[in-house]
């Protein structure tokens, strides 16, 4: 049984179809994001499972049990959001005690909860500190600490880290999923960032106008998009126009101007056909190291970018445009613009798109 079910939910602004009946299965002690720009349906949807939102239509289940029509406070749910919210007048002991003493709790237990939740989020000794003593990553564990304390089944993070710098977000999107995993608490993380849920994710649903383009663990989301939106807004990659030139053993081929080259077949391709084709940038090699590949075809360098750790190249492929990025390593051929170099990549990179 999934620990949390969305079953054909639906949201409608009036005309506007926020979210548009989507399903998702979350299993228990899963890590589960919701990624997708601004405006796709990602919050509402997480709304809608904190229950402070009302769905137009569809279910929500949480370990079986309908709770579409529950209010939030009997849902066992804690919800994170991107501004945290810290009381500025209360120190942080009396921040995360703040939801037990609304719910009566003894003074005992309150502080056995709120000493566990310190030692959870590694705030040990900030028990007397104001927010104005914590760093942002620091005010960030105080209302994980806060919802923690309350002993949720379910944990919903709304963008947390959008408000922190660059660096903090890196350090805090591994320390939040080292403390998912050790609770094993059942997550929703919602995020516009790729690299945050391709590096914090068990599974990930890509959104877009309401809809669910896809699920999937990180490697099948960057890998194998299903179309060309998902291959766009999950990382870089090269979007080539092909032609269907026939099939092998070893896979589809595809015509590239003069060129031939090899990749996984796709149910439904006929010969002749015109499709999208899309590799990423790392999985192109030049010069050399393309020598002996089946997938070898000649390019031309347009212009060069050094990226400091890669050399990322611009090639013109036959009126395309392809990006090759090469590691900036030691001995390490540089091409210059207008030289010719041979460019190839594994078959298995080449991934054809539904649309």
């Amino acid at each position: 049984m999934s620990d949390v079910e969305l079953q054909q939910l639906t949201k409608t602004f009036g005309s506007t179809v926020a979210v548009n009946h989507i399903d998702v299965q979350v299993e228990q002690g899963e890590f589960f994001s919701l990624l997708g720009p601004s405006g796709c349906g990602k919050t509402t949807t997480l709304r809608m499972v904190a229950g402070f939102v009302k769905p137009t239509s569809g279910d929500i289940l949480i370990g079986g049990e309908n709770v579409t029509l529950l209010p939030p406070e009997r849902r066992g749910i804690g919800i994170v959001f991107q501004n945290y919210a810290i009381f500025p007048h209360m120190h942080v002991f009396d921040n995360i005690a703040f939801g037990l003493r609304m719910r009566k709790m003894s003074k005992s237990e309150i502080g056995r909860r709120v000493g566990t939740a310190l030692e959870q989020v590694g705030l040990a000794g900030y028990a007397a500190r104001y927010q104005r003593q914590l760093s942002g990553g620091e005010q960030q564990r105080v209302a994980l600490a806060r919802v923690l304390v309350t002993e949720p089944s379910i944990l919903l993070l709304d963008e947390p880290l959008s408000a922190l710098d660059k660096k903090l977000r890196e350090e805090m999107k591994y320390w939040i999923k080292e403390l998912q995993n050790s609770l094993s608490i059942t997550t929703i993380y919602v995020t516009h960032d790729q690299g945050e849920a391709l590096t914090m994710s068990d599974r990930i649903a890509v959104m877009d106008g309401g809809s669910i383009m896809q699920i999937g663990n990180p490697r099948e989301i960057y890998e194998h998009p299903r179309n060309r939106f998902v291959t766009e807004f999950i990382g870089e990659s090269n979007i080539l126009q092909a032609r269907v030139a026939g099939r092998t053993e070893a896979g589809v081929q595809l015509a590239l101007g003069s060129d031939v080259f090899l990749a996984p077949d796709h149910a439904g391709l006929a010969t002749g056909a015109e499709i999208s084709v899309t590799i990423r940038p790392e999985q192109v090699l030049m010069g050399t190291d393309a020598d002996g590949m089946t997938n070898r075809l000649c390019a031309s360098v347009r212009d060069i970018s050094y990226q400091g750790a890669i050399i990322r190249y611009r090639l013109d492929l036959h009126g395309q445009i392809l990006i090759a990025e090469a590691p900036n390593r030691s001995g390490q051929a540089v091409f210059g613009p207008g030289e010719s170099v041979s460019v190839a990549w594994p078959s298995s990179a080449s991934e054809i798109l539904a649309d």
